[in-house]
């Protein structure tokens, strides 16, 4: 066995879940900024297996979109699209709350932790089921005032988006 084999034989098995729009959405809120997929990405890879990675956004069709995604698939990411529903009121329909659940749920009974990226309060309760039923720790990543409560205490590490982790 090579030592880079060795080396990653030893790191924890994760599985990474992005709410895309989520992490857009806090990031030019809190700081006017984008998120750094490239540099989460080395971070992801310098402590843990990446045996799974779903970038979750929604298809409207556009030009830039569609480049944007393509980059998320060259880092590694598995993008899942939904298209855009906007209602005859006026009201929009996008998220992928409940397509994240049943993959984090599905996956996460392998793997040794779960990196979710998102402020949605809605997922505490999953996170809680993981670690209970399956033993499996989920670290979140968020914008600090735009992350619920609920969701930073569910976690087993919070993980502010900093400098760092911003374009």
């Amino acid at each position: 066995m090579t030592l880079q084999n060795e080396q990653q034989s030893t790191k924890p098995r994760v599985g990474i879940f992005v709410d895309v729009q989520n992490i857009y959405y806090t990031c030019r809120e809190s700081y006017g900024k984008n998120f750094d997929y490239n540099a989460f990405w080395r971070v992801m890879q310098a402590q843990y297996n990446i045996e799974c990675a779903f970038a979750y956004a929604i298809y409207r069709g556009d030009e830039k979109q569609n480049q944007f995604q393509n980059i998320l698939r060259a880092i590694g990411f598995d993008v899942k699209l939904k298209p855009f529903i906007q209602r005859r009121d006026g009201s929009a329909k996008g998220d992928w709350d409940v397509g994240i659940t049943i993959d984090m749920l599905e996956q996460g009974k392998s793997l040794d932790k779960v990196i979710l990226l998102s402020g949605d309060g809605d997922f505490a309760l999953l996170l809680g089921h993981l670690k209970n039923q399956y033993n499996v720790p989920c670290d979140v990543y968020g914008a600090d005032r735009l992350t619920a409560e609920v969701l930073k205490q569910s976690a087993e590490q919070f993980h502010l988006i900093d400098n760092t982790l911003l374009l």
